[in-house]
């Protein structure tokens, strides 16, 4: 018809068979799996050997100096040497009564960087003002006999509100009972007061200072202070101050041997008391 026919792209073979075509590209197929396959195995992770690695030179350097520094840590270090108390010096020391220098070098030691010549002089006791001290061999009933013969007529005479005519100072509420129990042969009819702040209002005090009359007075040197400073104890019938001096407590420590107890003995000293010593109307004994 004129139309040319196109060639088949397969050649017919012999007995009416079909040629199949190349098949390079099958075996490039299988070079591909082959490759995939390969990759596949590379990407697998590998298992780690179970021996343990050498550690290197550094880290081993750098673990023996660790270990010698905490080894110079655990070693013992020295003992420092304990501070003395004041209870070992004591203890070592035998008992000495006091005596009237001794108030004046306490004095002078408070004051001597604090105060000029002048005042220093202010604050001198003469040795009139103070009374016999205690040798370490009375009780304290024969110690205010000794010193207050004339008790029985003071104690009569005395009818001022207020004020008392024997102050004694103590370190604590205890020995203040422990003394008010041992006056009992001296007080005779006198009135005993307890001027120190345990377990008794500062008000309460002052109430029964206005109310009547005594006629001693014993307590802690900060709570006659206070007494003082609130006007809720006179100064103006006092004769006889007695300083609980000799005794200590079960640490050895005396009535200065306590910083608290001694600052405020040295304070009420200051406020009106060396005024009058000094001025005679005031004796100061040291039991």
């Amino acid at each position: 018809m004129g139309d040319t026919l196109e060639e088949p792209w397969w050649e017919p073979l012999p007995g009416g068979g079909r040629s199949s075509p190349d098949l390079s590209g099958g075996e490039s197929l299988k070079d591909g799996a082959d490759t995939s396959r390969a990759t596949q195995q590379s990407t697998k992770p590998k298992l780690v050997s179970s021996k343990k690695r050498k550690r290197p030179a550094e880290c081993a350097l750098l673990t023996v100096e660790k270990e010698s520094k905490s080894e110079n840590k655990t070693e013992v270090k020295p003992k420092r040497r304990r501070k003395k108390k004041i209870s070992d010096i004591l203890a070592k020391s035998s008992p000495k009564p006091g005596v009237p220098a001794d108030i004046q070098k306490l004095l002078n030691e408070h004051f001597g960087a604090k105060r000029s010549v002048i005042e220093l002089e202010e604050l001198k006791l003469p040795d009139a003002c103070f009374l016999p001290a205690n040798d370490l061999t009375h009780s304290f009933a024969s110690y205010l006999k000794e010193i207050c013969p004339k008790w029985a007529k003071l104690r009569k005479n005395h009818t001022e509100k207020k004020s008392v005519v024997m102050l004694i100072i103590c370190s604590s509420a205890l020995r203040c009972l422990e003394l008010i129990r041992s006056m009992t042969a001296f007080k005779g009819e006198g009135k005993v007061m307890k001027l120190f702040a345990k377990h008794i209002k500062i008000q309460e005090q002052v109430k029964k200072l206005e109310q009547g009359v005594i006629h001693m007075g014993v307590g802690t040197p900060g709570r006659i202070r206070a007494l003082i400073e609130q006007d809720g104890l006179s100064l103006k019938s006092l004769k006889y101050l007695i300083l609980d001096w000799n005794w200590r407590d079960q640490k050895l420590r005396r009535l200065i041997d306590i910083p608290e107890i001694k600052k405020e003995t040295i304070e009420l000293l200051e406020m009106k008391l060396i005024k009058l010593c000094r001025e005679g109307s005031l004796k100061l004994g040291l039991f």
